[in-house]
Parts: C-alpha cells; sequence; structure tokens
C-alpha cells in the first residue's frame, strides 16, 4: 500500500509499504477514505518528538471496514467507521472506567496510553495511508452512517473534535459562562465550538494568526491577536474586570510570543491571570515528559514553571490530559447527523496522499490559509 512514511525530522515520503494484516482475532483492517494532518503529528516531524524511522504517520482516520478478525461481531465488512486516536483494549481497569487514552494493556512500553503512528505510543502503523489495521476492533471504532455524506464532518471525530469539546469539558464550560481558548489551531478553533454548543455566553480566542482568528469571529468569538495587544488586558476588559469563568489551553509545549521566541509557561500564565478565583482551566495543548529541543534547563525535562502560586490561591482547578475519544464521539456524531453542528468549516485543503509531504511544509510553516488539511488515499 500507498503510506506517508517518516524518515527524519522534516524528511518524510509517500512510499509503498507492506500491507497491514489480521493479526488477531479481535482486528480490523480500514480501507481509509480520510486521514487529517493533526498539530500534533508536528512534534515529531519537527524533531521535538522522538519517532522511529519508518512508522507511518497519521491518528486521524476514517474509512471502509475491509476485513474484519473472526473474533469481531459487532464491526462488519463494509461498515463505514471512524477510528478514535486512542488505541485501547476495552477490558483494563482504566478503560472500564471510560479513559480509553490510558489504557493500560494497549501499550507493550507499559505507558498508559496508546494510539496511531506517534512517538511514545506503540508500534501501531498511522492511517496516512491506503490501508489500518485496528486491534480490539469491536470496541474502538465507530459506526457511521453509510455514503459519503458529512466525510469532512466525520473525519473530525478520531481526535480534535472530541478533543476541543474535553477542553471545554474539564474547563466545565456550561451555560452562560465566559471561556477564554488560548490557541487558534485546529483544537483551539474546536474548544471555541464546543464552549457554543455547552452553552457559553461569552468565548475569547487567543492566537496571533489573522486567518485563523478570522474562522473564529465566524463562529462568534471575540478574536485577539496577541503579536497587536495584550491577551490578558483585553480578556479582563471584556468581562468587566472579573475574568473568564473558564479557560482552554489549546497551545502546549511549544507556546512562542509573536517574534517566535518560546515560553512553555506563557500560555499558562496568561490563563491564570485571566480566569477568575475558583474558574476551572482545562488543558489539551500536549506537554511532554522530556523535551530536549526546549529553550531552558527545566523545560528539557518536562519541567514547566508556570505560577502554580496564583492557581492556588484563586482557588483554580486544574485539569489536563489526552482525550478519551470514545467518551464524547457518539455525542458529537449525532450532533453532525442532526445538523447541530458542522465542524468542517475549519477545512482549508484537501488532497491526495501524494501531496501529502508538501502539505505537511506549507501546514508546519503556517502558511496563510492552512489551518486543516485532509488527506484521502
Amino acid at each position: 500500500m500507498k503510506a506517508v512514511v517518516f524518515k527524519a525530522p522534516y524528511e518524510l515520503s509517500v512510499e509503498n509499504v507492506a500491507d497491514p494484516k489480521i493479526e488477531g482475532p479481535l482486528d480490523a483492517v480500514i480501507r481509509i477514505t480520510t486521514a487529517n494532518i493533526c498539530g500534533s503529528d508536528l512534534h515529531p516531524y519537527e524533531g521535538r518528538a522522538n519517532l522511529d524511522a519508518g512508522m507511518v504517520l497519521g491518528h486521524e482516520n476514517m474509512g471502509i471496514v475491509e476485513e474484519v478478525g473472526p473474533g469481531v461481531d459487532r464491526i462488519s465488512v463494509g461498515d463505514r467507521v471512524s477510528v478514535p486516536f486512542n488505541l485501547a483494549c476495552g477490558t483494563c481497569r482504566n478503560c472500564n472506567n471510560g479513559y480509553t487514552s490510558a489504557c493500560l494493556r494497549a501499550n507493550p512500553s507499559g505507558q498508559p496510553g496508546a494510539g496511531y503512528g506517534y512517538p511514545m505510543m506503540g508500534p501501531y502503523w498511522g492511517g496516512q495511508a491506503e490501508l489500518l489495521r485496528v486491534p480490539w476492533a469491536d470496541f474502538n471504532l465507530l459506526k457511521l452512517p453509510e455514503g459519503k455524506e458529512n466525510e469532512s464532518d466525520f473525519t473530525m471525530l478520531s481526535d480534535i473534535f472530541p478533543t476541543g469539546y474535553h477542553g471545554a469539558e474539564m474547563a466545565m464550560v456550561a451555560p452562560g459562562k465566559s471561556v477564554a481558548v488560548f490557541g487558534a489551531g485546529p483544537v483551539g478553533l474546536m474548544a471555541a465550538h464546543s464552549a457554543f454548543i455547552k452553552g457559553a455566553s461569552q468565548v475569547f480566542i487567543v492566537d496571533k494568526e489573522p486567518d485563523r482568528l478570522a474562522l473564529a469571529e465566524e463562529i462568534g468569538a471575540t478574536p485577539i491577536n496577541f503579536a497587536d495587544m495584550d491577551p490578558t488586558e483585553a480578556i479582563m476588559e471584556g468581562t468587566d474586570g472579573f475574568g473568564a469563568d473558564c479557560g482552554i489551553e489549546a497551545v502546549g509545549y511549544q507556546a512562542h510570543d509573536h517574534t517566535g521566541e518560546e515560553h512553555p509557561e506563557m500560555v499558562l500564565d496568561n490563563l491564570v491571570k485571566v480566569v477568575r478565583a475558583t474558574g476551572h482551566i482545562g488543558v489539551v495543548g500536549v506537554y511532554v515528559p522530556e523535551d530536549p529541543g526546549a529553550t531552558n534547563e527545566l523545560a528539557k525535562e518536562g519541567r514547566v514553571a508556570f505560577n502554580y502560586g496564583e492557581v492556588f490561591t484563586k482557588g483554580i482547578s486544574l485539569m489536563g490530559g489526552q482525550c478519551p475519544v470514545k467518551k464524547y464521539n457518539r455525542e458529537l456524531r449525532d450532533l453532525i447527523i442532526r445538523g447541530k453542528s458542522k465542524p468542517s468549516w475549519i477545512v482549508s485543503h484537501e488532497v491526495s496522499l501524494d501531496e501529502a509531504v508538501d502539505a505537511y511544509a506549507k501546514f508546519d510553516k503556517r502558511e496563510d490559509g492552512y489551518t486543516k488539511v485532509l488527506l484521502h488515499p
């Protein structure tokens, strides 16, 4: 099959590799119809998360079931499915408690949590390819309506729509709440969208890319360009000096100022300033246990020195972690089916698999208009 293969930082290739096969009775093989490039894919692409050469990339996947193992009885050949980026067994303690993002069995390294085509998440090839093997298929796969309708909406169910919603859930967004979202990339935009779904009265979104801020404004969010103004002052003024009820961190460990200089604590510090006392912060931007490419020695060890003293003093609750996609994807699927949500409004480009290398380079450079790229094998 044809696949996007990681060679080294900033070096990918589209090449022919061995087709995945059924390896166990609970496996399925999916023929991919759409796979997305995720902002998280840029961490190994930029060399900021170690990935073995030869890995097939891609953890945002959907397609048609082509083959199933003899133990699969809920999913059938021909089913159209969304593949959560979490790869989970469905029977361990964490899976039974709903934390499929921290499965205790799927990752051979022993680290909680497994996924496709990503550093430290197991040996599982990703789906930026023609085919994908899915272990524990009955548990992991989400059935979708037959046909091709809403393809660009349903493809968001594998990661960024549930992840944005998870940020809003951890931030305890509820009807009438005010929300500050830092980061207007795909996850931040989905967090803002999710905040409105959950009834927020006011959503601020902070970034420096005008094209992304324009998308946020389309759904009624208040855009704040931190290259032009102090975002903390703008949010405090916009909330009559009280601060936001809820904050969502959708940037992560490579946060940088408008000049491009990295400050891994910058977004957390700003959120602590603008979220009111007894408010809530949800962190869905990625932070890692170690980052050899960081700008300071603490951050190289995964230690981010932000103002936790003010978190404690203000009584702010702070939650974070990878999204357990299965917790949300059915309900979000049904919002799409019933016409209540259309997350494809963030899609900027749809290209063939052969164009993936060029699309990665442009997405990484934040070229104007490159917000969300979909690959079609």
